[in-house]
């Protein structure tokens, strides 16, 4: 990796669109590694926003500097790093025509990523950031307090404590990780204070939010912070008896879409670019997936059709042929009739 870095000027690392904690710190240890072995300086940018309140905190407690990629100059004589992503998934500010010289990722390899001069996917794995320790390790890379914290709430995150998609690799990352980390500031990320835009925001999902059987589907409408979709997602599969999520919300000019299942021989990633087909982009893991529909063009009653027609695909191809005879029952109900 450091051989294909080396032969350029400066190094540029993208994460992903919304970056999550994993996608952060991976980037960030990434940047480090690099400054400690070949003197470089990289830029970590990110496009989108940084939405939620535990990732502003992590950036601004650990003092990780962050780029917007709308103030960076994409250069011929840097190196293009992208990391928690991949070439053409929708997903990451990497431009069209500009290929990357370095992949590091946990999810599924993409044909896109073949012909990159370095590539690192190991979609067994449960978090980039693991991968990203290993290297750093191999580097003989000291970790410095905050950047072993952030690693640390990384994969604690990715993996929901190292019981969502776990590799044996992350569990070790995490007890190298642990005496290391600052409990103060982890504290501080994980019980970040949130505005009450926050609970509008699960109010208006929970009241457009119904059951079809195994499945509960919500529509949050419009959202100033797209990571609350995959956060509702996540809230609503601890719904007793409930197998799938599905959240969806208007964000800028896309539509979100959010899964998620309890399954473990599931395939989420599969699934939701079933959901998107050519209206978008979509991937993911076995149990979370993600995706993105780009709606400008699109009036309000365009973009409701849209939203039910995915919805009928997604109840398509988790409950079958008699999908569309299943009875949506509003999961908040006036009269409390359904409560247990």
């Amino acid at each position: 990796m450091l051989s294909v870095i080396r032969k350029r000027r400066s190094l540029l690392i993208l994460t992903h669109n919304n970056p999550d904690p994993d996608s952060v710190a991976s980037g960030w240890a990434l940047r480090q590694a690099v400054l400690q072995k070949l003197g470089i300086d990289g830029i970590l940018a990110y496009g989108g926003v940084l939405g939620r309140a535990e990732n502003q905190t992590m950036v601004r407690k650990l003092q990780i500097n962050m780029t917007h990629v709308r103030e960076v100059d994409f250069k011929k004589d840097q190196a293009i790093a992208i990391v928690d992503t991949q070439p053409r998934t929708g997903n990451n500010p990497l431009p069209s025509g500009v290929a990357p010289d370095v992949v590091i990722d946990h999810h599924p390899l993409r044909q896109e990523t073949i012909g990159v001069p370095y590539y690192d996917v190991r979609e067994d794995y449960g978090a980039t950031s693991t991968m990203l320790l290993e290297y750093l390790s191999t580097a003989g890379v000291k970790l410095t307090r905050e950047l072993a914290t952030a690693l640390f709430y990384a994969i604690k995150s990715e993996t929901v404590n190292l019981v969502r998609e776990v590799h044996q690799a992350d569990v070790q990352a995490y007890l190298k990780l642990y005496p290391l980390v600052d409990q103060s500031i982890l504290t501080r990320i994980e019980q970040a204070p949130v505005s009450r835009e926050y609970y509008h925001a699960f109010h208006i999902a929970l009241e457009n939010s119904y059951i079809c059987k195994q499945v509960v589907i919500s529509r949050l409408h419009s959202v100033r912070n797209p990571d609350i979709v995959s956060e509702i997602a996540e809230f609503l599969l601890r719904l007793r008896g409930i197998e799938w999520t599905l959240a969806m919300a208007m964000h800028s000019s896309d539509l979100i879409l959010s899964t998620r299942t309890i399954g473990l021989d599931h395939d989420a990633g599969a699934v939701m670019r079933q959901v998107v087909g050519d209206y978008g982009t979509a991937g993911g893991h076995g149990m979370m997936a993600g995706g993105q529909i780009h709606i400008s063009n699109l009036n309000q009653h365009a973009v409701e059709q849209l939203e039910e027609e995915l919805t009928d695909r997604f109840l398509q191809i988790i409950l079958g042929d008699g999908a569309s005879k299943v009875v949506r029952e509003p999961l908040i109900q006036a009269n409390g009739k359904g409560i247990d």
